[in-house]
């Protein structure tokens, strides 16, 4: 057998560790008007207790991500849905939400509540004692992790600032969405998604029912008034963020009554994370501590509302135009964005067999240039009609769904044409796909691929079964340059 090249070639074993397929445009970075909600978000839905243990390898503690571990109150678990997508499930302790219609009418209500600065829930399950909620998967840690405990590099100033900002946004939104309480805001609650974007958690819109606890930080930390009623209220919400923006000023965890007494004494400065080596403007920090210092105020009426926090923190932002995973020193995959992806590119990443077969049937061979002369360009023998008639019962195998035949029909019409067809190895590979032979598929498709070396269709159908195997970044990879070279004929077709 001859030897062909693809970025494939050297693999062989479905065990490479999984990463999340792209799923929808991102927003311009700094573009603080860029926030309507992508459509690609799944609706909301009710999931039965079997699709999250299989979601969750039945809970494994191996897929916890809570940063308490098993010892956190209420235990995250990172899961993977039939469909491929990534999930973050989180299991109550089965006391929180005694009343199973009320914790179904609490989740649809937050799961309403769509920003592209949010972490949206996708979806819940109440059923006999489990109380879970399902999440989108943000795979790059939390505000806590990258201020309290980072490995690298500190959190960068311009970074923080962003943080800030995208909060206040997630925060205005829930304002005006009517879901003004938002339970304990905290750096644990604002989590980084593939691009390195900030967002909040949408778990702090729930309720926390019969466990009485709207705060699960020490009580240093929580506002005066729930201290001294027990209950929330809007301007909370204000203080919560105060806190954070303590956080984000300092890269620790300081009391607000401590903070406090250093910016009355005129020591501000002195808040400033030390690891930042000073890599910020004076007056910006200034500006940002004063806003803490207002946030923090005893009497919940002489705190700011959302709006003036949007107003104060945008100016602050000065290097808009530079991507969050670039600012973080994050790496990530520099593919174009999945906007960009055909048809039959999006089929392919959202692993919709059913879309893909129907683009396939639609394209026919027109990919192929003179691809039906190359069958008919020879002699008129018998020869030349048993090539015309096999594939003529070839392609109506794989109209007709038929991919046994197909499978039968496309290897004798490999056999008997002189000139290699993409197509119908393209054809051949889908089939084999259909019928569970993935690995099969990936030879094909890596052979559609020698055919035709920038031909899209053959990435995408990489990628489809470099998903069956489990190799979901490889899979990546393919959905990558499949849509790059779908840029290039644009491109081209335009000039």
């Amino acid at each position: 057998m001859g030897c062909f090249h693809s970025k494939t070639a050297h693999l062989h074993s479905p065990e490479d560790p999984p990463t999340s397929l792209p799923d929808s445009k991102k927003p311009d970075p700094g573009n603080e008007n860029d926030v309507e909600q992508d459509c690609e978000i799944p609706a909301f839905k009710e999931y039965s207790l079997n699709e999250l243990r299989r979601a969750t390898n039945e809970f494994s503690t191996s897929n916890i991500v809570s940063e308490s571990g098993e010892k956190a109150p209420n235990v995250v678990y990172k899961g993977k849905l039939e469909n491929n997508q990534l999930v973050a499930v989180k299991r109550f302790s089965k006391l929180s939400w005694p009343d199973a219609q009320q914790f179904t009418a609490e989740a649809a209500g937050v799961g309403k509540v769509r920003h592209k600065r949010m972490v949206n829930l996708i979806g819940c399950c109440a059923e006999g004692d489990e109380r879970l909620l399902v999440a989108e998967y943000m795979p790059n840690d939390t505000l806590s992790k990258h201020l309290f405990h980072w490995d690298k590099q500190p959190l960068p100033w311009e970074m923080r600032v962003r943080v800030g900002y995208h909060v206040a946004q997630a925060l205005d939104h829930c304002s005006m969405e009517n879901r003004k309480i938002y339970h304990d805001l905290n750096a644990y609650r604002i989590l980084f998604d593939e691009d390195g974007d900030p967002r909040l958690s949408s778990f702090g819109l729930m309720k926390n029912s019969r466990d009485g606890k709207s705060y699960s930080t020490n009580l240093a930390y929580t506002p005066p008034e729930f201290l001294r009623t027990g209950r929330v209220i809007p301007e909370s919400v204000i203080y919560s963020y105060g806190t954070v923006l303590l956080d984000l000023l300092s890269g620790k965890h300081i009391p607000p009554s401590h903070a406090l007494d250093l910016i009355r004494g005129k020591n501000a400065l002195l808040l400033m994370d030390s690891s930042l080596e000073g890599q910020y403007a004076n007056d910006d920090a200034t500006k940002l501590v004063e806003l803490a210092s207002k946030c923090l105020q005893f009497e919940a009426r002489e705190r700011p509302d959302i709006k003036f926090l949007l107003s104060a923190v945008a100016p602050l932002q000065k290097q808009k135009e530079v991507a969050s995973h670039v600012l973080m020193g994050l790496t990530k995959n520099t593919g174009v964005l999945p906007t960009m992806l055909s048809p039959l590119g999006k089929a392919c990443a959202r692993m919709d067999l059913t879309a893909a077969h129907d683009i396939l049937l639609k394209t026919g061979y027109k990919d192929e240039e003179g691809a039906e002369n190359e069958l008919s360009f020879q002699e008129w023998t018998q020869q030349v009609q048993d090539i015309l008639n096999t594939k003529k019962f070839g392609d109506i195998a794989f109209r007709d769904k038929d991919f046994k035949n197909a499978i039968e029909y496309y290897s004798k019409l490999v056999v008997m044409m002189s000139v290699p067809s993409a197509t119908v190895f393209a054809r051949r590979a889908f089939s084999y796909l259909m019928n569970d032979q993935a690995e099969l598929a990936l030879r094909d498709a890596m052979q559609a691929q020698v055919c035709i070396p920038d031909w899209p269709t053959a990435f995408y159908l990489q990628a489809l079964a470099l998903s069956k195997l489990g190799m979901d970044t490889d899979a990546q990879d393919m959905l990558n340059d499949g849509a790059a070279f779908e840029a290039k004929r644009s491109n081209s077709w335009r000039g």
